[in-house]
């Protein structure tokens, strides 16, 4: 029969590799979208809760079902990580969309959403196409997928990680969505 130490060790070693490989997945992330400080942070907590984890497992190596909780707690824990990253929506992202027949009201809806486009015309295999591009914080992603969607559901489109972006582009946004200091400031700068 199990010792109560014998059973409390794969669970503290299963909920620790969670925590730990959740955190690699973050950090993997945030170094990819160029979060230096956040990176790092994530890291240092990365690696002291996984040579916590490791040191008990070597002390422990008498008991199979330690081996059994590292390994289920590192494969729950690149769920979770993964999950814990899609709700977060940190980052900046190119929405790249191709349209055959409703470009016109697609660009209008998106317009209208207050997202910053650009549109190219193009030829595809067969047809004319309209190439339309944005870039936005991925926590608007889900509303522009809706607009693509609802308008013109053939529509392809794809996403990209943006790991640097200027964000002044001025020139992308209707002076209507301009904030009320950012108006005030160009009046008096005469822009």
């Amino acid at each position: 029969m199990f010792e109560l130490s014998s059973i409390l060790m794969p669970v503290m070693i299963f909920f620790a590799r969670i925590a730990d490989v959740s955190l690699g997945t973050l950090r993997i992330t945030m170094v990819s979208r160029g979060y230096k400080l956040q990176s790092a942070l994530l890291g240092f907590f990365e690696v002291l809760i996984w040579v916590i984890v490791v040191a008990q497992l070597l002390s422990n190596l008498d008991h199979w079902i330690n081996y059994v909780a590292y390994a289920a707690g590192f494969s729950a824990g690149t769920f979770i990580g993964l999950y814990i990253e899609d709700k977060m929506k940190v980052g900046t992202v190119l929405v790249r969309i191709i349209t055959l027949s409703k470009s016109e009201e697609l660009i209008e809806a998106l317009k209208e959403a207050g997202v910053a486009i650009t549109s190219i015309d193009a030829k595809g295999g067969y047809n004319n196409v309209k190439l339309i591009f944005t870039v936005l914080k991925r926590k608007k992603l889900n509303k522009v997928f809706a607009i693509v969607k609802e308008i013109d559901p053939e529509a392809f489109f794809s996403t990209e990680d943006v790991k640097y972006s200027n964000k002044h582009h001025d020139h992308l946004v209707s002076p209507n969505d301009r904030s009320p200091v950012d108006r005030l400031l160009r009046i008096r700068k005469g822009v």
